[in-house]
């Protein structure tokens, strides 16, 4: 059973940006028009942001090709580093000034409209078949299910979309709102700071003066800086399995890098060679298996092997294949989950190394060394056709980067954000993070960032994993940082992904997931801009006038009363949930709510009804929050001064 919250904090002094009434900020914008075959296969949905979101993916090779520990899969090591992937979801052009109609038109009337991005990685049969060999179920019938449903989803992001090249007015007209504050006054303060970057070159950090940015990127051309948050998936996971949360973020003013890990932690993935030369060097052929090289290249050369790239799956753990399981009596195959964490992390920093070369005007060279191209396996025909680089140019925050990830991908989080060369990381999101895999901190590697887990209830009925989440909640605290830990009633563990906006039906009666899938993802996404509100320096949070204010751990009060009723059995902790009177409720979710009721709307106005609903303001339990002096002293040394 989950115990109490140590901490039951006020509310935090007066803060406009904070403590405001839900605001009204600008209409979502205008999404994509929908293909022909969407009318027949699954959707995802447009995301609800003021701006578009573009797409874009980059492989290239790592400075420091090399593989991690000795486990080895066919007499190669298994964790092998040749390149890093990503995928990089930003706000891309929009035009905020005209009616939506007159915008819709001007993008159908386009030249050469930009497409869109299949939700499954290419190629999609491989991908399906990888996903089957994951559930451990057989290829045929998985690869013809979602071939029938999901085959040609598309993500409603335009790929090698233009970067936003301009201030909405909203911000640009109420610009004091992120002014620095003290004792209620605007600090018209043009103190800079230099930022000493690795490739030798001074970058200056964002000031505020008169509540407007004096960044050298405004003052050259008054284009907006972006913040960023790299992603980390989970088991099986990929660089789009959490686009609805992802575009979502980079709907609202975000760039988001999701990872895809070539550890063998997703269900399947391809990594193209960087050269001609078949051994790189982190393949590591197993040179102590009593085979000369010489004839072991031979026969890799005469049985076909020699591809331009190789392929990784999904790597069970030897004689412990469900060392997720919390009945698994072995526990958590600890070799290969440090050995994956380790590799997950290097490709973290190739990726970030990536984006300071683009930041710094260097696009062009990562353009030339992509492997994402046409001709290579995996990649779009498109490569990183009609990108301007130099469009990039100084356009990203670097130095104050947002770590997030769900399941393994929150133990990569944790790990990252105690890891002293990663100093670049600034706080956390962890999504139902996985407790058990999660190593113990050091007294050289402990976290003193903020951090916001956001669980599911299912995963809050494991008592193992919610006391080991709520342990590293605790090494925050003690670190003198905000911290929040959340669960979102009536979730499962697959209610932040995809899946469950794809296939809600599914979630519903495999998992007993009661709460509706975009309500999931709604309250995961307004709580992470929340917390990055109140986390991040205030020259990066100027688009939060675009963000509504509904004051999820503002008002979370950790002292009320979490209900048990949902708990399954012991055999399904973690897995799925309980719902009393099943048939019941199930009937009375079809009836249609009234209008003006307190079930929840998206932005048009749809009701977002699962089996239950709670009202707004009563759909997250709160165990943990920060206590005022914590809050209150961080968001002064973060350049707000509370009232």
């Amino acid at each position: 059973m989950p115990s109490r919250p140590t901490s039951q904090a006020s509310r935090p002094k007066s803060r406009t940006s904070l403590e405001s009434h839900a605001s009204h900020p600008p209409p979502p914008a205008p999404h994509p028009p929908r293909s022909f075959r969407e009318y027949f296969f699954h959707t995802l949905a447009p995301y609800s942001g003021p701006y578009r979101v573009g797409f874009l993916e980059i492989e290239v090779p790592v400075r420091e090709p090399r593989h991690f520990s000795r486990i080895k899969r066919n007499g190669s090591y298994a964790l092998k580093l040749d390149t890093v992937l990503f995928a990089v979801y930003y706000p891309t052009d929009f035009s905020p000034d005209l009616p939506r109609s007159e915008r819709r038109r001007l993008y159908r009337r386009s030249r050469k409209p930009l497409s869109r991005v299949p939700w499954l990685p290419r190629p999609r049969a491989e991908t399906c078949k990888g996903y089957a060999r994951f559930f451990q179920m057989p290829y045929v019938p998985i690869t013809a299910y979602m071939a029938a449903t999901s085959m040609f989803t598309k993500l409603p992001a335009l790929r090698n979309g233009r970067i936003l090249s301009r201030w909405p007015p909203a911000v640009e007209e109420d610009g004091e709102e992120v002014a620095k504050q003290e004792n209620g006054a605007v600090v018209k303060d043009c103190k800079k700071e230099e930022i000493k970057q690795e490739d030798g070159n001074d970058l200056s950090q964002a000031t505020l003066v008169d509540g407007r940015e004096a960044s050298d990127a405004d003052e050259h051309d008054g284009k907006p800086k972006f913040p960023v948050i790299m992603f980390s998936h989970g088991l099986g996971g990929s660089r789009t399995l959490y686009s609805s949360i992802c575009g979502e973020l980079a709907s609202f003013g975000f760039v988001v890098v999701a990872m895809e890990h070539r550890d063998g932690s997703g269900a399947r993935t391809f990594v193209n060679k960087a050269g001609s030369e078949p051994d790189l060097d982190s393949q590591g052929l197993d040179r102590s298996s009593g085979v000369p090289d010489e004839k072991k290249h031979h026969k890799i050369q005469n049985s076909g092997q020699n591809k331009p790239y190789y392929m990784v799956d999904y790597i069970f753990p030897k004689d412990n294949a469900q060392d997720t399981s919390p009945h698994n009596s072995r526990g958590i195959d600890t070799e290969l989950r440090g050995a994956q964490i380790e590799m997950r992390m290097a490709e973290i920093e190739e990726a970030f190394h990536n984006l300071k070369l683009i930041n710094s005007g260097k696009g062009e060279a990562v353009r030339a060394k992509n492997l994402r191209k046409k001709g290579n396996v995996g990649a779009s025909s498109l490569g990183l056709d009609g990108i301007n680089w130099d469009e990039w140019t100084e356009r990203l925050y670097l130095e104050s980067v947002t770590m997030m990830g769900h399941s393994f991908g929150s133990v990569t989080s944790v790990q990252a954000l105690r890891s002293e060369p990663l100093d670049w990381l600034s706080q956390g999101i962890l999504l139902d993070a996985w407790g058990p895999a999660t190593p113990e901190s050091t007294e050289r590697e402990r976290l003193r960032k903020p951090i916001l887990s956001i669980g599911s209830e299912a995963f809050m009925h494991w008592t193992e994993n919610f006391e080991r989440v709520e342990q590293i909640c605790h090494e925050a605290r003690d670190g003198g940082v905000p911290c929040w830990m959340t669960t979102i009633r009536g979730s499962t563990h697959l209610s932040q992904t995809d899946f469950a906006v794809l296939y809600p039906n599914w979630m519903s009666v495999l998992m007993k997931t009661i709460v509706n899938p975009k309500r999931a993802i709604y309250l995961t996404v307004h709580s992470a801009l929340e917390f990055l509100k109140i986390t991040l320096p205030p020259q990066q949070t100027r688009f939060k006038k675009s963000w509504v204010d509904d004051q999820l751990l503002i008002k979370a009060d950790p002292g009320v009363e979490v209900k048990l009723d949902n708990r399954p059995n012991d055999k399904w902790v973690a897995a799925r949930l309980k719902i009393p009177h099943e048939f019941r409720l199930r009937l009375k979710s079809t009836v249609k709510p009234k209008k003006g009721s307190s079930v929840p709307r998206d932005a048009s106005g749809k009701p977002l009804k699962g089996l239950l609903s709670w009202g707004v303001g009563q759909e997250i339990w709160c165990h943990q929050r920060p206590d005022q002096d914590i809050l209150n002293r961080y968001m002064e040394e973060n350049g707000w001064s509370p009232q």
